[in-house]
């Protein structure tokens, strides 16, 4: 639907008049082939921030779905064939290392759009950027959830732990890690209650709450994260590292696992575990949390549950993350808006979809035109007979 509005974004400026004779216009022109590399997590919503909008502008692109679950992809091409797009307009590759290499290195493509890890995210950006294109990479992100004592108890909790858990908490806009600010400490023990109810099964499932981690590797690395906090000190109050599915003995499952007392300095919160385990530490004021947040390099969402208008205000205007929620825990803007993870979450000038995805797709051609007036043929219908003057 967004997608569809696009040519009134894409209009170009005109400034008439700009000098005597002469006026001034831009207009927004396609890039010619584009590139979009898709993570696992979100192996259809993700292409479709890139291709839809890549094409609406008026380019071609290609599209490399992970190689983990390259499926949707190809679901979503069957639609797009199904709907009359032309052949060769969007078009898959597959593969793993040297299928980005290729994107990255290949002229005819202009743009590259990249959505996946640190690692990944800096290596696209740096060898795309050296061949001259523009490169857009959404990359980690650790995110912050402020509890006050003053917030709504039970909903805050329920939010909290959907937005930690949901999606084995596989989602680079997971509520990972939450702050709690003074008296707002005692809710842990609540916290775990609800968590614990959360149903994990295969996704299919009806009535799941979470699914299992995308691999056995992701859930050993998992696992070593959390028993790092503990090591370190944390208190694991909920650990789900030990669940069995029936059926499904050896499936990458983990349950919801709840780590407190966590520190600044703890691996288990400098690194994004990328699974359904919550982080919590403890502060004694909004300041404390506000400075803490902003400490962490990254910048891709936070939160803040309150029924505080001017600690809410002053928590918006205070942070430095890109995307911001008041009672809202996975501030992910519609498509109308962009997505705008910031500092150590997003390499790039323009960020995803709406009114940014457009410039990112696009270049600008301004024209200058000069037309005397002294130079018109004629300003009116000539019906005398000529003469000699």
């Amino acid at each position: 639907e967004h997608c569809c509005s696009i040519p009134s974004l894409q209009m170009g400026e005109t400034v008439p008049n700009i000098a005597k004779d002469m006026d001034t216009y831009s207009y927004q022109l396609p890039l010619g082939v584009t590139a979009g590399i898709a993570p696992f997590n979100f192996p259809a919503m993700i292409p479709l921030w890139m291709f839809p909008v890549a094409i609406t502008c008026g380019n071609t692109s290609v599209i490399k779905p992970s190689e983990r679950v390259p499926g949707a992809t190809m679901l979503l091409m069957e639609m797009l064939n199904e709907s009359g797009c032309p052949p060769g307009v969007v078009n898959v590759i597959h593969g793993a290392h040297d299928s980005v290499n290729f994107i990255c290195d290949h002229p005819a493509i202009k743009a590259v759009s990249f959505v996946g890890s640190d690692q990944a995210g800096r290596y696209i950006y740096e060898r795309a950027g050296r061949n001259g294109k523009r490169v857009q990479s959404n990359m980690g992100a650790k995110n912050h959830g402020v509890i006050m004592a003053d917030a709504n108890k039970e909903n805050t909790l329920n939010q909290l732990a959907g937005a930690a858990f949901g999606a084995a908490g596989q989602r680079c806009m997971a509520l990972s890690t939450a702050v709690f600010v003074g008296e707002a400490n005692n809710w842990l023990a609540d916290l775990a209650e609800r968590a614990k109810k959360l149903k994990v099964n295969a996704g299919h499932v009806p009535g799941t709450d979470l699914g299992p981690v995308i691999s056995p590797q992701a859930k050993q690395r998992i696992h070593n994260l959390v028993e790092s906090g503990i090591k370190d000190g944390a208190k694991c109050i909920l650990d789900g590292r030990n669940i069995k599915v029936d059926g499904y003995e050896k499936g990458n499952f983990i349950g919801p696992t709840i780590l407190t007392g966590v520190k600044p300095n703890m691996k288990c919160y400098t690194e994004e575990i990328f699974g359904p385990v919550l982080v919590c530490l403890s502060v004694d004021t909004v300041d404390e949390a506000i400075e803490l947040i902003n400490n962490n390099p990254y910048g891709n969402g936070t939160a803040i549950f309150t029924t505080n208008g001017a600690t809410a205000r002053k928590f918006v205007n205070e942070i430095d993350v890109g995307q911001v929620g008041v009672n809202v825990p996975i501030p992910v803007p519609l498509p109308m808006f962009s997505f705008t993870g910031s500092r150590g979450s997003f390499l790039g000038d323009h960020h995803f979809y709406g009114k940014q995805g457009v410039k990112f797709y696009t270049q600008t051609k301004t024209v200058t035109q000069l037309w005397r007036e002294t130079d018109v043929s004629h300003t009116k219908a000539a019906v005398a007979m000529p003469t000699l003057k």
